[in-house]
Order: structure tokens, then C-alpha cells, then sequence
């Protein structure tokens, strides 16, 4: 039976979000329906609203969520009514060629739900990632719900679901952080912090971070940085380089997403550093590099996507580890929220005064 709930839709490009009555069908084959517990307010869903990632308007935004399974479609095996899950926007098909060469974090296949949810009027929804989580319930493709320990909180648990995942993964399963390394993360939001996070639960002997914001600063910090530097008033490649013996950091992290920051992650790393991009671009940008440089630097210049997660096997790890203490997921929570506040998360957002506004239901 088709259910009525409440939900956060982006009407149009650039116009205001506004809260909707949502439709959201019986699960079909291989789909799930989920009462949403607790869903995070993720920079992709602000680029969703600016039409930055499509114009498939109206969007039903939200994705970085945790719930509870309320129902499940024929054949599914994975999760069942009652489980508490993360959802993620991977989920992985098992039969593209990247599943089958033991490297499903690559799947090129991720599927979502095949039934669309729409509003009253019957005008149907492109969810956010696949997912649209800024409603009391959703639905989904079953492979995109991840069991994990239900002694988490629910606001914590969903920000595995993106930002924090990303940056966790691009230090950890992108970088190859290793004990004793040096890191540098240049762009301290929640992405960059994460980053930071993941690189001191890697062992990290040096983690420099690297932003314009003071404050943002100060958070990197507590998150774990052993240096920082404010590249308004500072060269950070030469900084990074001088808190590296004159080398520059094994492993660069850049989480802005723009090529200047890009360069600067290019030539602050060590000969034969990583350099990793988590930070995701415009569709505009472009990159120059001299390409004897490239050559002449060697290492690895990677991207990150989805911290190269395999959500099955990281979503419970780090969970684990933030119930033994030894991961603080709960530092990325600045705030809870009602659905009705996310335009205003999104203007918080953008002046960065926080690191992750949450709605919890």
C-alpha cells in the first residue's frame, strides 16, 4: 500500500527547498522501504539544488542516512524488517567486470530502486545519489542498506553514508596511509576533517592541515592534526614542505575540488608521494601541468571515489570502532534539525559555521 509521508524537494534550480507530501510505493523485487531515523546535510545535495549535478527536477533530496528497515520486496535476502542499516549509494552488482576482478568497490553497475516515489499529482522524484533521505521514509534498492550495530546513534551512523566515509576512505583505502607517514589535507570542511580522522586511525606520524579558515583550523585539530597552516597568509606548499624535513608529505589529501589547490597538492608531496583528489570538481574545470613534471615526481595521482569503500565490510568496521571509543564520528555532528530547516543548513553551510547539520526524524 502506497504511503503519504514528508519529504525536502528541490523544485527547481536554484529555488528554495520546500517540504512535500512524498508517495512511496510497496518495495518491488530487490527494494527495501526505510523510516528514516537521522539523515545528514551533505554539500551534494546543495550542487543537487543549484543544478550542478543534473536537471532531472524536482529532486527528493537527502542521502547521507541511517534507518530502519520497514519492509522488503521478493528476494531479498541481504537485510530484513527491523535491521538497522546506513544507506549508501554504491550498491554493488557482483557481475560488472570490476566485481568479478575482486574489486567491487569499483563496481561500475550500482543499482537503485527500479519503482520511482512522486509527489500527490503523481510528477515523479529523482532521489539524491539514488537515495532521497530528507523524508520520513524512502525507498531503495536492498543492496543499498548496510547492517550495522544498532547501539550507534542514528545521526552518527548516517554520515558514514557519505561525507565522512569519503574522507575516511580517501586517507585510508585511496591513500594507502601507512604508520609513520606524513599527510597533508588541504581543505578542512567535513570531507578534509574526515581525512584528517582517518589518518590518525591509520597511524599517521605528521598530519598537517591546511585551509583559510581559522576556525576550521582549530576543528582540524581536534580531529587530529598535528600541524596547521592558513594558506591565506602562507605558501602551504613551502610550509608543508619545511614540516617535512624539506621533502613534502608522503600522502596529500586535497578535499576542495579546485584545480589551484589541486596544484599546490601536486608539488607539496614527496617524490614518489600520493597525491589523492577527494574534492570534487565543477564540470568546467581544467588542469595544467607540466607534464615533465608528472613524469619527473612519479608516485601516484589518484581519485577518490566514495573513499573507495566497500560499504558491506567499512560501514560496520567504523561503526565498531566509534562504540570502542577509538573513532569520534560524534565530533562531525555541529547540530540536529527538524526537515523543515534544511534551507537553512544549506546557508550555515555555505558560510561554514558548521560541519554537518543533521535531520533527525
Amino acid at each position: 500500500m502506497t504511503q503519504h509521508v514528508r519529504g525536502v524537494i528541490a523544485p527547481g534550480k536554484n529555488e528554495p527547498v520546500r517540504v512535500e507530501t512524498i508517495l512511496v510505493p510497496d518495495p518491488g523485487p530487490g527494494e527495501a522501504v526505510v523510516q528514516v531515523r537521522a539523515c545528514g546535510v551533505c554539500h551534494t545535495d546543495l550542487h543537487y539544488k543549484q543544478g550542478g549535478i543534473n536537471d532531472d527536477f524536482p529532486f527528493l533530496l537527502g542521502h547521507e542516512a541511517s534507518g530502519i528497515v520497514e519492509s522488503v520486496g521478493e528476494g531479498v535476502t541481504e537485510v530484513a524488517p527491523g535491521d538497522f542499516v546506513i544507506l549508501n549509494w554504491r550498491a554493488v552488482c557482483g557481475q560488472c567486470r570490476a566485481c568479478l576482478r575482486g574489486r567491487p568497490q569499483y563496481c561500475f553497475n550500482t543499482h537503485n530502486a527500479r519503482q520511482k516515489m512522486t509527489l500527490e499529482d503523481g510528477t515523479e522524484l529523482s532521489p539524491a545519489l539514488g537515495i532521497g533521505a530528507f523524508a520520513e521514509k524512502t525507498l531503495v534498492a536492498a543492496g543499498q542498506c548496510t547492517k550495522v550495530d544498532p547501539a550507534v546513534s542514528p545521526a552518527v551512523a548516517g554520515l558514514l553514508g557519505c561525507g565522512v566515509m569519503a574522507g575516511i576512505g580517501a586517507a585510508i583505502n585511496t591513500g594507502g596511509v601507512g604508520r609513520g607517514d606524513s599527510v597533508a589535507v588541504i581543505g578542512c570542511g567535513g570531507v578534509g576533517d574526515a581525512a584528517i580522522a582517518g589518518s590518525r586511525l591509520a597511524g599517521a606520524g605528521r598530519i598537517i592541515a591546511v585551509d583559510i579558515d581559522d576556525r576550521k583550523l582549530e576543528m582540524a585539530r581536534r580531529m587530529g592534526a598535528t600541524h596547521t597552516v592558513n594558506s591565506r597568509s602562507t605558501d602551504p606548499v613551502e610550509a608543508i614542505r619545511e614540516l617535512t624535513g624539506g621533502f613534502g608529505a608522503d600522502v596529500v589529501i586535497e578535499a576542495v575540488g579546485h584545480p589551484e589547490t589541486y596544484k599546490q597538492a601536486f608539488y607539496a608531496r614527496d617524490l614518489a608521494g600520493t597525491v589523492v583528489l577527494v574534492g570534487v570538481p565543477t564540470p568546467e574545470m581544467t588542469l595544467e601541468l607540466p607534464l615533465l613534471d608528472v613524469f619527473g615526481r612519479g608516485g601516484s595521482l589518484k581519485s577518490s571515489w566514495y573513499g573507495d569503500c566497500l560499504p558491506s565490510r567499512d560501514f560496520p568496521m567504523l561503526i565498531d570502532l566509534h562504540l570502542q571509543g577509538r573513532l569520534d564520528l560524534g565530533a562531525f555532528v555541529t547540530e540536529t534539525i527538524g526537515l523543515g530547516d534544511v534551507e537553512k543548513a544549506f546557508a550555515r553551510m555555505h558560510e561554514g559555521d558548521v560541519l554537518r547539520s543533521v535531520v533527525e526524524f
